[in-house]
């Protein structure tokens, strides 16, 4: 197993209701875990947000925690719900009403990484799943949960920005053909999960830095921005995609050569973004 759920990357004061997380950035694999894929090192890494975690660990600078989780989601996927689990690879699981994340293999236990190429050779058992929902999933979600708690006790609210990547092959039909693709997608359920006053200004931040911004296409935001976006409860959660080749070759999840100058450009974001929910803001209306 791996040593930890997740790591918390705190400021020395909390200074701002933001709160950032990145699900998906984990690389801790656990050895018997590498010993149960057909996949080899390389392949079972491509449903990884790699370097996420880097790009918005500067968050702590300007007073927000970054949450990002211990494991990988080839082993287990913290942005889907507990009980999304696939009945094609957990022994033990009765098929239920149809569930489009399931049947393709992207349950809270993924049966396939990228390309729907299968982790396994056969199924898992059904306590092994457990086993990792209650070691890793539920650590992760509390630890989320209590910070955005501690937002609401110390500014009355929270903004929690779900912090993602994007293949740039899943960009291909947005928009018109020929036309430029999105560097970064905000994904608030269609305004269900943020109020559009905060999702403005997030995307702001990224224009100002010379990103090209798009809204729900194609990533709307999935069980984190539906579970945690409250709006109506002054709790606010936006999906931040970003295109993957921009700082990184996808091919051998590498940095580029440019990395640090896309962070530092991005750390200009995460401090507009971080500003947001800062008590001298006047505070955000629900919408």
């Amino acid at each position: 197993m791996t040593k930890v759920a997740y790591h918390l990357i705190r400021p020395d004061q909390r200074t701002t209701s933001v709160v950032f997380a990145s699900p998906h950035s984990g690389r801790d694999y656990p050895e018997a875990f590498l010993d149960q894929t057909v996949l080899d090192k390389l392949d079972i890494r491509s449903s990884e947000d790699a370097f996420v975690d880097k790009l918005f660990e500067v968050a702590s600078r300007y007073g927000a925690p970054l949450l990002r989780a211990g494991a990988p989601r080839a082993y287990i996927d913290l942005n889907r719900a507990p009980d999304e689990l696939d009945p094609a690879l957990i022994e033990g699981i009765r098929r239920v009403a149809h569930n489009p994340r399931i049947a393709s293999g992207l349950g809270v236990i993924p049966r396939v990484v990228s390309n729907g190429r299968p982790i396994y050779r056969g199924k898992l058992r059904l306590d092994e799943a457990q086993a990792r929902i209650a070691g890793h999933w539920r650590p992760y979600h509390d630890a989320l949960q209590t910070l955005l708690d501690q937002s609401h006790a110390a500014f009355g609210e929270a903004i929690l920005i779900d912090c993602h990547s994007m293949p740039h092959e899943a960009l291909e039909n947005v928009g018109p053909h020929g036309s430029a693709k999105p560097d970064v997608v905000l994904g608030d359920r269609f305004g269900a999960a943020a109020a559009a006053s905060v999702v403005d200004r997030v995307e702001a931040a990224f224009t100002a830095a010379g990103f090209r911004v798009a809204r729900n296409m194609p990533f709307a935001g999935a069980y984190i921005t539906q579970h945690y976006g409250r709006p109506s409860r002054r709790q606010h959660c936006i999906q931040v995609e970003i295109d993957r080749s921009l700082y990184m070759d996808e091919a051998t999840v590498e940095p580029r050569p440019g990395f640090e100058v896309f962070r530092r450009r991005l750390e200009q974001v995460v401090a507009e973004i971080a500003a947001i929910g800062a008590p001298r803001e006047m505070p955000v209306a629900a919408e």
